[in-house]
């Protein structure tokens, strides 16, 4: 997955933005003014941290130990570092990405929650 495949998948998401809370070269992307993925899109490898079931993050991780590690400077419970631009299939990253943002909003307010599903 290349940089801007990787900004332009977070953006699609309903009610999406990117942030540069931290510094110009970070992007932080929210739903509703919270996070689900922290990445630089300019470093090489691409990481990009994304937030995930504790359980699913521990079975990911020992099926991808050098490119699905606890989040960096996360939860690592709760957070893993996903390297989008090795050898994990474009659709796995894809798919870790939408749970993030899944995840994300299930814990949102339930009225914050039905503001997303309207058009």
């Amino acid at each position: 997955m290349t940089p801007q495949e990787l900004r332009t998948l977070c953006l699609s998401f309903n009610a999406t933005v990117e942030e540069f809370p931290f510094n110009p070269e970070t992007s932080v992307f929210k739903v509703l003014g919270k996070l689900f993925a922290l990445t630089d899109l300019d470093a090489r490898p691409l990481k990009v941290n994304l937030k995930c079931d504790p359980e699913d993050a521990i079975r990911l991780r020992a099926e991808h130990p050098d490119l699905i590690v606890p989040g960096w400077h996360m939860n690592k419970r709760h957070w893993n570092t996903v390297t989008a631009d090795g050898d994990l299939p474009d659709h796995l990253v894809r798919e870790l990405v939408e749970d993030s943002y899944d995840l994300v909003v299930a814990g949102l307010p339930r009225a914050d929650r039905l503001r997303l599903d309207r058009p």
